[in-house]
Order: C-alpha cells, then sequence, then structure tokens
C-alpha cells in the first residue's frame, strides 16, 4: 500500500514537473568596429527527484512542442505529453524505487558518487571502459580540474577530465551535483566579455544593463524566440505568489520607464508569461538602446518565477517577423540605429569539460579568434517564419548515412537533438551498443567514441562523444550505459530536425537577419 501510494505521489510530480525541464579572413589583432561581444553565464534548475530517463522523457516533449510552434502546426495535445510520461514512468518504475538517495538528473549525480569520481580522477586511478586511457591535461582548469589534467598526463587515467577520449567528465559529475558558476576567463578583447558557466553546460545567460539608473539583468539568450522581457515589479506567478529572488523593472526602479498600456503574451515550448509592452533604456555590451521596446511579464508560469531560476528575463534572437510584441530584437535595432554594421548574431557555447570557459554571444559580426577561417561555411536560411534553419546531411564515423533533404532548426534553447524515427533509429544503429528503449529514446555506452557528424554547406562538424551522453543511466557508474543526447520524435516532418545544445557546442554559430542567412565554423 505503501509502495502504491508514493507511486502515485511521484507520478503526479512527474506530470506537473512537466514544465520544469524547459525552463545559436585574417586573424585581426583588434575587432572590427561595430561588433559587440555580450558575456553569457551557464544557467540551470536543479532537479534531484527526477529519473533520468523520465527527464529524457520531459526534454523530448519539450522539444516536441517547440519544434510544432516553430514550424506552425498543431502543438501535442497535454493528454498525449502526459501520457509519454506516464509510459515512460512506468518502464523505469523498478529503477525510481530502488533508490533512496538523491538521484541523477540531467545536472550530475549524488554528491557521494560526484566526490568518488573527481578523487579517483585526481590520484589517476579511475579507469575508462575500454581500459586504461588517457585525460590530456593540457588545457589545466581550475582547481581540480587542473589535477585531474595532470593526472591524466600522467597515463593513469581514463576519466575524460578535459579534452581527450570518451566518457562523462567528472567535472561535469561534480558540477551538475553541486551547480554553482565557473569563471570566465579574462577576455582578451577590448569588445569581449566573459562566459561564465553555471553547472554542467546548461543553458546560457548575458547580463545588459536596463532603466535610469541602469541595473544588471540577467537575460537567458535563445535563437529559437524572438522577444525580450523582464518581470514587472508587481509580477505574479502563475503558481501563487511573487516571481521570485529576481531583478524586476518598473517605474519604481527607473525614471525613463514607459507603460504603454498594450498586453503582449509568450508561450515557449514549457512556460509562458504575459504582461504590457514597455519602453526603456538597455545597454548591451556599453551600447546604448534609448527608449528601446520590449516588455515586463506582469504573470510568469513557476518555470521563470521560481526562485531556483537563475535569470531575470529573457531575449530572443530569431527574426522579428516571429516577435509576440511585434518589435524589433535587440540585434536588428543595434543595427538600425548603427550602433553594429549589421544585425548579426554570432554563438560561442563553451564546455565545462574543456575547461577553456571562453564562452560569448556576439552582435555585429564574428569573433574571429574563436574559430577557424578557412572552415567558415555560409548557406541561406530555408525556414519562412523565421527561425534559422539549413538543409543538412547526417554521417556516422565518416560514412554519409543517405539522409537526403533534411533540414536542421538551430536553437540555442534546446537541449536536445530530436529526429524523425527512423533517422533517430539509423543514427544509433552505427553507434556499437545502443538500444531503443521503444519510446523515442536510447541508451548508448557512455565510452562510445563514433563520431557523428552534420554537414552544413559542404562541411562538415563533427559532435563530441561527450556531448552525446546525456546523462548516465546508473549514477554510481559512469563506466556502463548512458541516456543518448539524440532522441527521436513525431517533430510534424519526416526530413525536418530540431537541433539544440549537443550539437551548437561543436560549432561557432552565428545568423545575420539582413542577408537571411546562417554561418558556422569550427571552434579553435
Amino acid at each position: 500500500m505503501q509502495l502504491a501510494l508514493s507511486f502515485v505521489t511521484l507520478l503526479g510530480s512527474l506530470i506537473l514537473s512537466l514544465s520544469y525541464a524547459e525552463t545559436a579572413e585574417a586573424l585581426p589583432t583588434r575587432r572590427d568596429a561595430g561588433i559587440v561581444t555580450l558575456p553569457l553565464k551557464r544557467i540551470h534548475q536543479a532537479r534531484d527527484d527526477i529519473h533520468p530517463q523520465v527527464l529524457l522523457q520531459q526534454h523530448i516533449n519539450r522539444s516536441l512542442k517547440r519544434h510544432a510552434r516553430m514550424t506552425g502546426r498543431s502543438q501535442p495535445r497535454a493528454r498525449e505529453l502526459k501520457a509519454n510520461l506516464h509510459k515512460r514512468l512506468e518502464s523505469t518504475e523498478t529503477q525510481v524505487f530502488a533508490r533512496n538517495q538523491k538521484r541523477f538528473n540531467r545536472h550530475g549525480v549524488t554528491k557521494a558518487a560526484a566526490s568518488s569520481k573527481v578523487n579517483e580522477a585526481k590520484v589517476g586511478k579511475a579507469k575508462g571502459a575500454q581500459g586504461k586511457g588517457r585525460v590530456q591535461g593540457g588545457q589545466g582548469g581550475q582547481g581540480g580540474a587542473g589535477a585531474a589534467g595532470n593526472a591524466g598526463a600522467a597515463g593513469n587515467a581514463g576519466a575524460n577530465v578535459n579534452e581527450g577520449g570518451p566518457g562523462i567528465s567528472p567535472l561535469d559529475v561534480e558540477a551538475a551535483t553541486s551547480g554553482g558558476l565557473t569563471d570566465a576567463n579574462a577576455p582578451t578583447d577590448s569588445n569581449s566579455l566573459g562566459l561564465d558557466i553555471e553547472a554542467n553546460d546548461v543553458g546560457y545567460v548575458a547580463t545588459i544593463q536596463m532603466g535610469t539608473p541602469p541595473r544588471d539583468f540577467k537575460i537567458l539568450m535563445d535563437s529559437g524566440s524572438a522577444d525580450l522581457w523582464v518581470g514587472a515589479e508587481d509580477c505574479q506567478s502563475s503558481g501563487g505568489g511573487g516571481c521570485g529572488n529576481h531583478t524586476f523593472l518598473g517605474s519604481n526602479s527607473s525614471s525613463s520607464f514607459v507603460d504603454t498600456g498594450k498586453p503582449f503574451s509568450v508561450t515557449y515550448g514549457t512556460g509562458e508569461v504575459s504582461g504590457d509592452i514597455v519602453t526603456d533604456n538597455i545597454n548591451v555590451a556599453g551600447l546604448a538602446l534609448d527608449q528601446h521596446t520590449f516588455g515586463v511579464a506582469t504573470v510568469e508560469s513557476v518555470d521563470f518565477s521560481s526562485d531556483s531560476v537563475p535569470f531575470d528575463g529573457l531575449m530572443g534572437l530569431a527574426q522579428s517577423t516571429l516577435s509576440e510584441q511585434q518589435t524589433a530584437t535587440p540585434v536588428e535595432s543595434l543595427a538600425e540605429n548603427n550602433l553594429i554594421s549589421q544585425a548579426i548574431t554570432s554563438f560561442k557555447i563553451s564546455r565545462l569539460a574543456d575547461q577553456k570557459n571562453d564562452g560569448e554571444i556576439t552582435f555585429g559580426g564574428l569573433d574571429q579568434t574563436k574559430f577557424d577561417p578557412n572552415t567558415l561555411v555560409t548557406f541561406d536560411n530555408v525556414n519562412q517564419e523565421g527561425f534559422w534553419e539549413g538543409a543538412m546531411s547526417v554521417s556516422s564515423n565518416g560514412q554519409d548515412l543517405g539522409l537526403e533533404g533534411r533540414t536542421a532548426i538551430l536553437d540555442t534553447g534546446t537541449t536536445l537533438i530530436v529526429a524523425p524515427e527512423s533517422d533517430a533509429a539509423a543514427v544509433h544503429q552505427t553507434i556499437p551498443g545502443a538500444q531503443s528503449d521503444g519510446q523515442g529514446g536510447f541508451t548508448i555506452p557512455c565510452s562510445t567514441n563514433t563520431s557523428i557528424a552534420l554537414t552544413f554547406g559542404g562541411q562538415s562538424f563533427a559532435i563530441d562523444p561527450r556531448d552525446l551522453l546525456f546523462s548516465p543511466v546508473d549514477p554510481n557508474n559512469l563506466e556502463g550505459d548512458c541516456v543518448s543526447g539524440i532522441s527521436s520524435g513525431n517533430i510534424g516532418g519526416a526530413t525536418e530536425w530540431l537541433v539544440g545544445d549537443v550539437f551548437l557546442k561543436n560549432a561557432y554559430f552565428s545568423t545575420n537577419v539582413n542577408t537571411n542567412q546562417i554561418s558556422l565554423a569550427e571552434l579553435v
């Protein structure tokens, strides 16, 4: 009886938590004029109570909803999404109830397991699934990362602490559990600001200034939407109460704040906000946009209002044809005011395990110190609605998979890669040890070194095998099976993929509203 009640309670909490799973030439010595670089911070919403398979389904559900919105198709019904969770929970029930300690989630494993793995790496005793390996310690890193790298350089460790062999990095495991920020290195360009990483590569936040006097606001950067908003001073959560311990904007805090009285609302893959369209002064990396038009949210769903959400608002960086506020995006306004030469947004998304800590978002151009110019390709955006989508082909270990006529929406706001069912199956058939769970998800060996690559504009971009590892199936065994970061879903098109950070961490990603084109290049 107690087990049955526990199951019902857990099932209810998992269904309610659906929304929580959500919440892209020569090297110059100086940046060209008209290019601005902003700092980004990795963000996460800590969840210690969700089994990795259920969390995977939440991400799949989120991606399906987001893709439906992008393509103008009908959104999947709530009943269908809940049924997906029911099936996933039933298939993992035994594993869920077998654990009494903190469960693994997308942010890591239990602290005990994380500490154990990191200590093993430091003393050079961790063994890879394929026998003794090596860890490249060249990047060094900070604190324990450097120690782990040195241990690897001695040839004793197979745990993937920095760049190198396959597997989940103990640094990611520890960061996933403990959270917190990994500070960026000091910027080397006068127009650059460092990217801080929170937890283990979860989200991307830039700090901009708003109001008079100007105050700092942490803003989530999203290439899959086109509205800027922050919480209003009188913001209320749809879950009851206020909107958490965030920074808010209004007439009490800003003398330049003007409420137009016009309403707006935005619904995302998960979460929604509504409020008023306003004008106020904002400052993006030292560039002033006076009386810019954007939104303040008077009502936020708990996906945004919770204290655990570490950002104050969101900046959409798709094309303004998508804007619910029917206003220019900040990058478009910067170009219209001749503060930057073109409405270009460029993303360099860093990876904690590399310990480079050099992520950035750049407005007005491409930071050529971040990529190999010989690999830069530019191709047309084929999406008619304002999202960023390009023609794509797929290969595995250098062999083309024959998936003709495919396109990919490139979205910094999506964690996974979601592909049509037959395409996802074709990819995983090339990964030794991969297995389907029968519900759109796959498991792959955590030790996989299969190289999956996406090709755009004739240039192939390989996905680091580490980025294929969504989470370990068993938090106490980082050398066993992992949930794959590539899933299948009924996304409405037999040839269309939704490609998120699993891929985008592996390429420099730039969009140009003026030319309606996308650029990608290999990172350096």
